[in-house]
């Protein structure tokens, strides 16, 4: 399978490279010219049942690449506590950007297979529907957070016990500070419910910023290194 990591290894940091003159000038339409491509394509075959977990590392292989492209350094650590587990687990993050989202699963899928807990309304967007419905997640609400927590325990582990691992972002939204008063109890919980360990995972993604008409679309920032 495609791997943003070597094999074995348990770190990850770009190689420096010149970025070429257009992606210096233009980070963010050089990214997301690429990044709109990846979706595309990943969405044509997702709507044809042929995006498969190899394909999905691939489309996130390819963000990675394109983000690199215009001069945004990524530095990943602490591999090794999911190479080491010998079950599925629940990996809890924050939430800052896109980027944790597109980039993720080409670090953790190769490793063990993997899903996230999701928005409901990510399942009727044009075009990352097919995607999504693809990754076989756990859709939630936002807006009933008894019912959501009651979705996640069931669905979490039902896949958990598939062998299936979750990332969930405890968060009310993506935000570029740390606050802990808004992170909720939902991912230990699915873990405790499903007898599998937690991987905390701590992460700055800033450098994709959050836009004002779309959100999911700020400024591509190549001066803030991203770190996993």
């Amino acid at each position: 399978m495609v791997r943003l990591v070597p094999c074995g290894d348990s770190s990850y940091r770009t190689a420096s490279a010149t970025v070429p003159l257009a992606a210096r000038l233009f980070p963010s339409l050089t990214m997301y010219s690429r990044f709109l491509a990846i979706v595309y394509r990943a969405s044509v075959k997702a709507k044809r049942d042929q995006y498969t977990s190899e394909e999905w590392c691939q489309s996130c292989l390819g963000v990675a690449r394109a983000l690199e492209h215009v001069g945004v350094s990524m530095e990943i650590t602490g591999i090794e506590n999911v190479e080491r587990m010998e079950t599925p687990c629940v990996v809890i993050a924050n939430h800052m950007s896109v980027l944790e989202t597109a980039v993720l699963p080409v670090i953790i899928q190769p490793l063990r297979d993997v899903t996230f807990v999701i928005k409901q309304s990510l399942l009727e967007y044009p075009a990352w529907k097919h995607i999504m419905r693809a990754l076989d997640p756990v859709a939630v609400s936002r807006t009933d957070p008894r019912g959501d927590l009651k979705v996640v325990l069931e669905g979490g582990a039902e896949r958990l016990g598939r062998g299936v691992s979750i990332i969930v972002f405890p968060q009310t939204t993506r935000t570029h500070a740390f606050e802990p008063g808004q992170f909720s109890s939902i991912g230990v919980k699915l873990a405790r419910k499903a007898g599998v360990p937690v991987v905390p995972l701590a992460l700055v993604t800033d450098a994709w910023g959050n836009g004002t008409l779309l959100k999911g679309f700020g400024s591509i920032d190549a001066t803030k290194p991203v770190r996993f």
